[in-house]
């Protein structure tokens, strides 16, 4: 497992990070994922969580990435499905001309918020050196293929090539 780590943190009306004219905006969470009348901002609005990608254990052919999702405090409970989609990958401000695409049923309901953490795979075919990268932004998905409005966005170190397939989104960290 070991390898390089990285956060990324949304916090207030924006995204937070080190480099300079960077803010994402903010955006409502669907309805689907985050219910009516819950009083508290949704967990799955851009502003309301922070990410990491780590390296994980490789297998028969692969590289493995963990995109973790940390909901902050005082936010409700929404619910995600399926593998992120829309995703990119860039290097610095370079974007990088791989496609992932989904593997993994698509079809499961998963519970993010306060203490309920989820992640995603990102899964890269071994044969091959790959594109460096140091970010990923993403579309998170609702139950039902519904998406989460707004970009989300990790940084960490990966490699990515052809072939590049992203994992449903599952509990735990």
């Amino acid at each position: 497992m070991g390898g390089s780590q990285a956060t990324a943190v949304h916090r207030g009306n924006g995204f937070e990070r080190s480099s300079p004219g960077s803010l994402q905006g903010v955006a409502q969470a669907s309805t689907a994922a985050h219910p009516v009348g819950s009083g508290a901002p949704s967990s799955c609005r851009p502003a309301n969580l922070k990410t990491k990608i780590t390296q994980d254990a490789a297998s028969s052919g692969h590289r493995h990435y963990r995109v973790t999702l940390a909901a902050a405090p005082r936010t409700s409970a929404c619910q995600l499905g399926g593998s992120p989609r829309d995703v990119k990958f860039y290097d610095n401000s370079s974007l990088k001309g791989v496609t992932a695409k989904p593997y993994g049923s698509q079809g499961t309901k998963v519970t993010f918020g306060p203490g309920h953490p989820v992640h995603f795979d990102i899964q890269v075919p071994s044969t091959a050196k790959g594109a460096k990268a140091n970010r990923v932004v993403f579309t998170l998905r609702t139950p039902g293929s519904g998406i989460i409005p707004g970009d989300q966005e990790a940084d960490g170190k990966l490699s990515v090539d052809f072939g590049t397939q992203i994992g449903p989104v599952r509990p735990g960290a």
